[in-house]
């Protein structure tokens, strides 16, 4: 049985105190605290070992380039990609979803052709897909939810066809917690031979991603997510379709030849990855899913589960709280209004108190709409998260609903 407690050791940031109170971090859907593997492999590098990688013959670039590679290989086999070279570093899921839609867009997407989003995105699953739509003459449609926060899969049935090319969809919602039938949709997509995208940046982190289970064409997500540094990303995509699509930007390490006359570009993965890229960054993020496999999804999905459900039945006692997104089938998110009080200014008299919670529309601001509220607090438990923390939390939002 793993001691929770005991994993609280691992997370450095969870030593200092906030306000004269111990730390209690609940905003990991956000950004996730860094384990201590990962630091320490950041600081290595940035004493011992900085260098280029690929092109240098020297010691320090050769062990560099080897360390850079292996965590390709670590996340391969993290997310069950047929090949390593289906994996590419990005700057973070943003830049992955970017990177589709330029690249994808440029190749496959003609005037007339449908896009396929839910109401739930972030902004980064829904931004760049308008960027592409209004570039190619395109049309971005909205796949509506329900009160409970679930995808209406009888109206992403009815709005498959043939002009639909491209469904792009958040496996788990980072406001509502909703874990989408992604597997089964991504079926339904490809009956009509349209491409899918998922965004996973919030599922990564908590249950095991099968990337050919799913039989997704395209998958997303972020470094900072899963307890590993910022400034790196994943994206997954199948061989052929990366083979296809032409570089999503120019620059050392994408080429093969250059001339003024004419320029080659590099096989996969090196196509996709101009520039020196985040290699500490890329590096440390081994140390990341080595962490998260140490404990394992079995244990985490276990926990966490608890956790949401402690924390709900707590904070639905509370008169006048509404938790937004109730579907049956969520993880460990939680966002709430209380009636006549302002999630900012609660927000702020929980920090004064340790509480870190998230505040605001979370990037999905189509969402916010839906559900007819400007903003929420938004708590959000890892790995790092015990009960005692949902009580601590409890006896915050108690206190500063007196004061306010």
């Amino acid at each position: 049985m793993t001691d929770w407690n005991q994993i609280k050791n691992d997370f450095p940031a969870l030593k200092q105190k906030v306000n004269g109170k111990d730390l209690i971090y609940l905003d990991s859907a956000a950004s996730a605290l860094k384990a201590k593997p990962v630091i320490d492999a950041l600081h290595l590098h940035y004493e011992k070992e900085t260098a280029n990688v690929h092109r240098g013959v020297h010691y320090l670039s050769e062990q560099g380039t080897r360390k850079y590679e292996e965590t390709r290989k670590t996340v391969q086999k993290f997310i069950n990609a047929k090949k390593d070279l289906e994996v590419i570093f990005t700057k973070g899921t943003t830049d992955s979803l970017n990177l589709v839609a330029f690249s994808f867009g440029e190749k496959f997407i003609s005037a007339g052709d449908e896009i396929l989003i839910s109401t739930m995105e972030h902004h980064s699953n829904i931004v760049p897909w308008q960027l592409m739509a209004s570039r190619k003459g395109a049309k971005v449609i909205e796949v509506p939810i329900d009160d409970n926060g679930d995808i209406d899969l009888n109206a992403y049935k009815n709005l498959l066809n043939d002009k639909v090319k491209l469904v792009s969809f958040c496996h788990i919602s980072n406001t509502l917690g909703t874990i989408n039938p992604i597997k089964e949709m991504i079926k339904m997509a490809h009956e009509v031979g349209a491409k899918f995208c998922v965004d996973a940046a919030q599922s990564v982190p908590h249950m095991k991603v099968d990337v050919q289970d799913l039989d997704c064409d395209f998958l997303a997500f972020s470094g900072h997510k899963i307890y590993g540094p910022t400034g790196v990303g994943i994206l997954y995509g199948k061989e052929d379709l990366l083979n296809q699509m032409p570089p999503y930007q120019g620059g050392g390490a994408m080429i093969e030849k250059v001339s003024f006359t004419e320029t080659t570009f590099n096989h996969l993965p090196e196509k996709f990855e101009a520039g020196t890229p985040a290699i500490a960054e890329v590096i440390a993020l081994k140390d990341a899913v080595d962490y998260i496999q140490s404990i394992g999804f079995d244990e985490i999905e276990k926990n966490e589960h608890e956790l949401l459900t402690y924390a709900t039945e707590k904070l639905l006692t509370i008169d006048g709280l509404r938790i937004i997104g109730t579907a049956k089938h969520k993880t460990s998110v939680i966002s709430f209004v209380i009636k006549d009080i302002h999630p900012h200014d609660l927000g702020t008299l929980l920090d004064q108190q340790g509480i870190a919670v998230r505040t605001g529309h979370h990037c999905t601001q189509p969402l916010m709409e839906r559900f007819n509220v400007n903003a929420t607090v938004r708590a959000s438990f890892s790995i790092y998260n015990t009960k005692e923390d949902v009580d601590a939390l409890m006896a915050a939002i108690i206190k500063s609903l007196k004061l306010l």
